[in-house]
């Protein structure tokens, strides 16, 4: 396991007119889902009717500012494997409206998950700094154009198939699969794709839990440094995924319901950290800051 390289050594990212500044160590994510069916959190933001509760939705914003969020990440659609596809006009409906009232009062960084490039634009116009696209720009080939239209940021995340057609797996690869190769192939392939649309303050995302085995998973954490050879941030979310569940259940037990995924999220959250992730995407941004002081202070990164 190599240890987090010394601050200062990942480049800073222009988001349109904010800066993502890398200087003094990673940066916390918070994942805000205004969606009723994410695996997590779906419809802890809904009111009596099912719609979107705007006042709730700000509020758990500025609650993981306070805890130390230094980007708040609004997604729409659930990306679960199996999740229910929505309309466009939907998805907008969910996001835009928040990040419009989130601007108007924070000068936070803010990022639109969604592999639509309509609803990215919606998102951008609304107030939004970096799209965070779960396809690597290939789900929808406006994506690139919209982000460059925008000056926006850009996450490119690896993913073997749209999440209504992904299933979870658990299956065990033989010891000669090579997943950090496969994936950095895929997201070298991304990042030429948006370099070639003008698109050049890429983030890339490994996309833990999307399409692969517990033990993949596992694989791709330990190895997770190799990917610091692409001189771009990586970004790691693995906050309450089921992978995570399938080691922390007691003997017996299947799995553990997401709420009971705390301890195992911090786990690998630090050893993310300690492995060379710049960005930590979580539902738990205090913990997660915490961690990340944690481990600056052992190993005597901290100013």
């Amino acid at each position: 396991m190599t240890p987090y390289l010394p601050t200062g050594t990942t480049p800073p990212l222009n988001c349109r007119t904010r800066k993502l500044d890398f200087s003094d160590g990673p940066k916390v994510m918070g994942i805000l889902n205004t969606t009723p069916d994410s695996f997590h959190d779906g419809g802890t933001l809904t009111g009596p009717n099912g719609k979107l509760d705007l006042g709730l939705a700000l509020e758990r914003s500025r609650m993981m500012l306070r805890q130390g969020a230094d980007i708040i990440d609004i997604g729409g659609e659930s990306s679960r494997p199996g999740a229910r596809v929505i309309g466009t006009d939907e998805e907008i409906q969910r996001t835009a409206p928040l990040i419009e009232l989130l601007r108007s009062e924070s000068d936070a960084l803010i990022s639109i998950d969604t592999y639509k490039a309509a609803v990215a634009e919606a998102a951008l116009l609304a107030g939004a700094d970096i799209v965070n696209d779960i396809s690597g720009f290939s789900f929808d080939s406006a994506m690139p154009s919209i982000c460059r239209r925008f000056d926006a940021a850009a996450v490119l995340m690896h993913t073997p198939a749209r999440p209504a057609d992904m299933q979870w797996s658990t299956r065990i690869p033989d010891s000669s699969d090579d997943i950090t190769a496969t994936i950095m192939h895929h997201l070298e392939e991304a990042v030429r794709r948006a370099e070639s649309a003008g698109v050049q303050d890429i983030i890339i995302d490994p996309g833990f839990g999307f399409g692969k085995s517990v033990e993949e998973n596992f694989r791709l954490l330990r190895r997770l440094g190799e990917f610091r050879s692409t001189k771009r941030p990586v970004l790691v979310g693995l906050s309450r995924k089921s992978f995570l569940a399938h080691i922390a259940a007691p003997e017996g037990e299947l799995v553990r319901p997401t709420a009971e995924r705390f301890s195992a999220t911090l786990a690998a959250e630090t050893l993310a950290i300690l492995n060379g992730a710049d960005i930590i995407r979580t539902h738990d941004a205090e913990a997660a800051k915490t961690c990340i002081r944690v481990v600056q202070a052992t190993m005597g990164m901290r100013k």
